[in-house]
């Protein structure tokens, strides 16, 4: 198989039929052999009987929907799950990714070299003010943290090899954070294309200002865990080992002070309190590292979700 296009979504029922008209009529035109995963994320419109509709006019179309909502990160995880095409396109629910942008990108993967190619939505038609600078900000923050030098980490019009998304977990809010999992996985060659970003034609948008920050949050996360989530001793250990050394430090001049030099009413100076602290903090760093490595070395899958049913997958 060419092509899988995985479509998370959420109340998107109007949107739907002219998105897989769209794509349908790019895969003929290209003679794609190719599968259309939409992951309904526990919506409460009528999304899941408009794809059960759409599966009986095209069996190219698959569906899976939550019990709940989830989030995209998880629907995205489900979607990637099930995929089988050589070539993984993501795109949004709501029309303003184009699929005519889909040939291109696989493209860029399948002739180009590409691990994952990212789109940049350089002409935006969202709030400047409440979308447009923050997303900015936001970008500019994630660039300089992971050293991936890209405009727009959470445009959802993305290309990956199958081998890379079958590499990866998504969860939590993680899913504007794929090409940093990519490059923690191994996958150097990140690419970036400049795609079409169309006004909202149905809906309203299901995001707000929460995002953003739980967006810098999970990129404290996710450098984290990219960088010491495998040996968490390397971190707290090391910082406990400091903080209980300089304790340890103090305490044995405060002692060889009162010894030899015959000081007295050591208890009423500030650094006794810093060495007591110092200590206590050190120990404290030094268990939670050794907790973190007995979790991280038997944990338990975190990533599963109530399926309520699924066609073709």
């Amino acid at each position: 198989m060419d092509l899988s296009v995985i479509v998370p979504l959420f109340n998107e029922d109007e949107s739907l039929p002219e998105l897989t008209a769209w794509i349908e009529r790019v895969m003929r035109a290209n003679n794609f052999s190719y599968e259309v995963i939409m992951v309904d994320d526990g919506s409460s419109d009528n999304s899941w009987q408009v794809i059960e509709l759409l599966r009986k006019q095209n069996d190219c179309i698959r569906g899976i929907r939550f019990q709940r909502n989830y989030g995209k990160s998880a629907a995205l995880n489900e979607g990637f799950k099930a995929a089988k095409g050589d070539v993984i396109i993501t795109m949004d629910a709501d029309m303003q990714d184009s699929p005519d942008e889909i040939p291109e990108l696989r493209s860029m993967i399948v002739n180009d070299g590409f691990d994952m190619v990212s789109g940049w939505k350089k002409k935006r038609f969202d709030n400047k003010l409440t979308k447009n600078i923050p997303s900015k900000l936001f970008n500019a923050a994630a660039s300089r943290s992971s050293g991936i030098y890209l405009h727009d980490f959470n445009c959802g019009l993305k290309a990956y090899k199958n081998k890379l998304i079958k590499s990866i977990e998504v969860y939590g809010e993680m899913h504007r954070y794929i090409p940093v999992l990519a490059k923690w996985a191994g996958f150097k060659k990140i690419g970036e294309k400049v795609v079409e970003h169309r006004p909202r034609k149905y809906g309203v948008t299901k995001f707000g200002w929460s995002r953003f920050i739980n967006g810098f949050l999970d990129l404290a996360s996710i450098m984290f865990m990219g960088k010491f989530g495998k040996r968490p001793m390397h971190i707290f250990g090391l910082w406990g080992s400091i903080v209980f050394f300089i304790g340890t430090i103090i305490w044995i001049w405060l002692f060889v002070a009162k010894i030899f030099f015959d000081k007295f009413n050591m208890t009423d100076r500030p650094l006794f309190y810093v060495g007591i602290i110092s200590i206590v903090i050190g120990t404290q760093l030094f268990l939670a590292g050794f907790l973190g490595e007995l979790i991280a070395r038997n944990s338990s899958d975190r990533n599963t979700y109530l399926i309520e049913e699924k066609m073709g997958v």
